[in-house]
């Protein structure tokens, strides 16, 4: 080889590993608008004056909008070239984080929200394509992607850490705001050191499909909400069931007709895409469904600061980080059902954990209530099995997936993960209000505004005498409490279900991943 053969493959292999730190930066922007409002919920609450309804809408009409979107983009993407469709969507993310950070009412917040996800949406798939056809070694391109998933998981932690330190300085808007020169610099990173576009201008788009899907999903959130909240509307649950089946059956239907479908079935027949599907959902639900309940139990019941609670919530990362990174680097050996199985029956054993080491909540251990610190190790133990299980998932997913269908492929995998996040924020957060307005024992006289959230709760307090505002931030506090207990069970039984079910599934393989002919 001569130097300057030499020269080139360094300067090549040098490109592809920048190139991996910029598209991770741009799936950290996408994640930590996940979870970062969730320290920030409280105050801009408050200061926009958000109900109970609008709330739950801010925080998913986000993954709502993106996952109805994912499937198009990914294959418009294979369509136009996926260079082309993550700086797009870098330009558009910037641009809804300007409207997000100066909105004045809740319905704009909402509309910025869905404005990110068009963003998130048309570069999320872009970022896994690009790492799998620019990584052409399977050890080197396993390891990528473990660095590609350690980054959704820790983007997803961190949110909170960095939506208490902006709120510590600055008002609310700043957690949207800090994402728009962080935009700027990955439009120059991007334009610079992606490959030039492959793409099959050939392949139609069907932006109908990508509607349909929408419908599907929100007429399904919908119903969620409703059946989990106090006094649901029969009517309207069997509305919103049947506007989600409509959707969802004319999506499948449309695809079978389609020569160039938006989801090839057949990618689903396979277990190691199928089982990495099913373990991204379910570790995606575990963890947006800890960060947004834990987050806001350690500010209104414990009384932290949006900072402090955040940097608790970060241990989940500290675990999550270097098990991804390790996951990557044995998943071409060991194949993915250790890793899936043990990584998602891990993260159920740390959520348990966390749940039995919180203060107060578990009467046969008397833990200070003055030290949340204690549930730090289950969330370690969680973040280690979730980053295994992601990790995992990612590798089986893309590694069985023909290049010609990367974009698809990369687009179905984030599907799962927004699909798991929406529903846990969705199903999990309308539980933990459900039984709060269930179990709530207000004290006489308190206004029943009280029983709505912890939030109302609060509020009236500061109207009471000290007396009654004492016993009713009691019983408040008492009644989230169980709403808390239940739900981290819920997840704790979801995670460890699915386990069980990926084993199962993975038990029909024949091969590990790395032996198994992708699919055609």
């Amino acid at each position: 080889m001569t130097g300057r053969e030499g020269k080139q493959v360094m300067d090549g292999g040098a490109r592809r590993w920048w190139l991996l730190v910029t598209v991770s930066v741009g799936l950290l922007l996408i994640t930590l608008d996940m979870s970062v409002l969730y320290t920030a919920l409280p105050t801009l609450t408050e200061d926009l004056g958000a109900d109970a309804s609008q709330k739950l809408w801010i925080i998913n009409a986000y993954p709502l909008v993106m996952a109805g979107l994912l499937l198009g983009a990914g294959t418009l993407g294979d369509r136009v070239g996926h260079k082309r469709m993550f700086l797009v969507g870098l330009a558009l993310f910037g641009a809804a984080s300007t409207v997000a950070a100066f909105a004045s009412t809740p319905a704009v917040l909402i509309g910025g929200r869905a404005l990110l996800a068009v963003g998130a949406a048309a570069m999320m798939p872009a970022t896994l394509s690009l790492i799998r056809v620019t990584f052409e070694d399977e050890r080197e391109r396993n390891v990528a992607i473990g660095v590609w998933g350690s980054m959704s998981v820790v983007g997803s932690a961190l949110g909170p850490v960095l939506g208490g330190l902006l709120l510590e300085y600055f008002w609310w808007g700043s957690v949207f705001l800090i994402n728009v020169p962080v935009v700027l610099l990955s439009l120059i990173a991007g334009a610079v050191l992606a490959p030039g576009d492959t793409h099959h201008s050939d392949r139609p788009w069907d932006f109908v499909a990508s509607l349909l899907v929408m419908t599907g999903l929100v007429g399904l959130v919908y119903a969620v909400k409703e059946i989990t909240k106090p006094g649901p509307e029969p009517l309207h649950v069997v509305l919103a069931l049947l506007v989600s089946a409509a959707g969802f059956t004319f999506f499948v239907r449309r695809q079978r007709r389609q020569a160039h479908p938006l989801l090839d079935f057949a990618l689903l027949r396979h277990p190691h895409i199928l089982s990495g599907i099913v373990a991204a959902a379910l570790a995606m639900f575990g963890t947006a469904g800890l960060q947004l309940i834990l987050t806001q139990r350690l500010q209104l019941v414990v009384g932290l600061s949006p900072l402090h609670a955040g940097l608790l919530v970060a241990a989940f990362a500290v675990g999550c980080l270097p098990s991804g990174v390790v996951a990557g680097s044995l998943a071409w050996r060991t194949g993915p059902r250790p890793l899936i199985v043990g990584g998602l029956l891990t993260a159920a054993a740390g959520v348990l954990l966390a749940l039995l080491l919180t203060p107060g909540t578990v009467p046969f251990l008397q833990i200070h209530p003055d030290h949340p610190v204690w549930i730090v190790p289950g969330l370690i133990v969680a973040g280690v099995g979730t980053g295994l299980a992601m990790t995992a998932a990612s590798a089986a997913i893309m590694g069985n997936a023909p290049a010609h269908r990367a974009g698809m492929a990369a687009s179905v995998e984030e599907v799962s993960y927004e699909l798991g996040s929406l529903f846990g924020v969705a199903v999990l957060g309308s539980a933990l209000t459900s039984l709060y307005t269930v179990t709530v024992q207000l004290p006489a006289g308190t206004p029943s505004v009280a029983e709505d959230s912890l939030d109302q709760a609060l509020k009236t307090s500061e109207r009471l005498p000290a007396d009654q505002a004492d016993t009713l931030l009691d019983a408040a506090r008492t009644a989230f409490d169980n709403g808390y207990v239940v739900t981290l069970l819920i997840i704790t039984a979801v995670l460890t279900i699915g386990g069980a079910v990926t084993a199962r599934l993975l038990s029909r393989a024949a091969a590990p991943t790395k032996q198994t002919e992708p699919v055609a």
